[in-house]
């Protein structure tokens, strides 16, 4: 993967942002990981990300805002949300905004990182 590939990862769980930025680092991306949506929003503002891997409900602006702001931004940056509290209807909303895919936790690290791989080649086609 190309080190120029950006991933931002925000999740309100300092666990799960540091398990996932080690694996997305060894697989070759140059990852941001944010336990607070607004430090995540205000970076959002800054720099651009291929894509964006975020919790669903946090404290704060949650994922699903997360995901409003960036299919209103006109990026190409595609968004997976990771959940504890996956539903029907919440996978229907968000699939409406455009959510690329949608993970239930707990998730392995593998399946995550295999749709980081897929979800880049998506938002560099759409650039």
């Amino acid at each position: 993967m190309r080190k120029d590939t950006n991933v931002l990862v925000l999740d309100d769980e300092d666990i799960v942002c540091r398990r996932l930025k080690d694996h997305l680092v060894r697989d070759g991306y140059t990852v941001e990981a944010f336990t607070e949506s607004e430090a995540a929003l205000a970076r959002l503002q800054e720099q651009k990300f291929d894509v964006i891997v975020t919790d669903y409900k946090m404290s704060g602006p949650t994922g699903m805002d997360v995901l409003r702001i960036v299919k209103d931004s006109g990026y190409a940056t595609e968004v997976i949300m990771i959940t504890g509290y996956a539903s029907i209807e919440t996978f229907r909303h968000a699939e409406v905004i455009g959510v690329y895919k949608f993970v239930a936790k707990p998730f392995k690290m593998k399946e995550v990182a295999q749709l980081v791989k897929k979800a880049v080649k998506k938002a560099r086609k759409k650039e």
